[in-house]
């Protein structure tokens, strides 16, 4: 028997109606990896991204979504390609840094180097990766990158930087 909505049952209390503000809500709540994107243009940009996925393993896609109002955006908008880095736990302020607005992220103390295709790579990450945009996709005031993997490396040492309650965290010892 096909389960159906009780649609006279009463609504919970905390139901709140869709609104920027639930969704930051609720991904709050959401524990997320860290990765920062980086593209080069006249100068590097870069920013923390928390919606990074895996989308394809064949070919190899990631996607992330990127803000139209941020200052990386006229970069990655016209960039072939951009640069993925998997934080560590021990790069807490690397996110900081590249979720702050106003300041060269690239500056030291940031440790950086050009990799593949001119695209900046950062030093002392669990993994990283260059990819190939292959699509911009509208997605309200943000845009939704897919990018396929061209080079990388995943052999850095140390565990995952998350982000969860809007701090960074690490994984805790079983």
């Amino acid at each position: 028997m096909p389960l159906t909505p009780d649609l006279d049952a009463p609504v919970p209390a905390a139901v709140r109606p869709g609104s920027p503000e639930l969704l930051r809500s609720v991904f709050r709540r959401h524990a997320a990896g860290v990765a920062v994107i980086t593209a080069q243009g006249a100068y590097p940009v870069g920013f923390t991204a928390t919606s990074l996925t895996s989308a394809a393993a064949e070919p190899p896609l990631v996607s992330f979504g990127v803000g139209t109002g941020s200052t990386s955006w006229p970069v990655i908008a016209e960039a072939a390609h951009i640069g993925v880095h998997i934080l560590g736990e021990h790069q807490r302020e690397v996110a900081a840094t590249f979720a702050r607005s106003g300041t060269d992220r690239f500056a030291p103390p940031t440790s950086w180097s050009e990799g593949p295709e001119g695209v900046p790579v950062l030093d002392g990450v669990l993994a990283w990766m260059v990819c190939r945009i292959v699509a911009r996709v509208p997605a309200g005031d943000h845009r939704l990158v897919l990018a396929e993997a061209v080079a990388g490396d995943p052999k850095g040492a140390g565990r995952p930087l998350l982000y969860h309650q809007g701090t960074f965290n690490t994984l805790r010892e079983n």
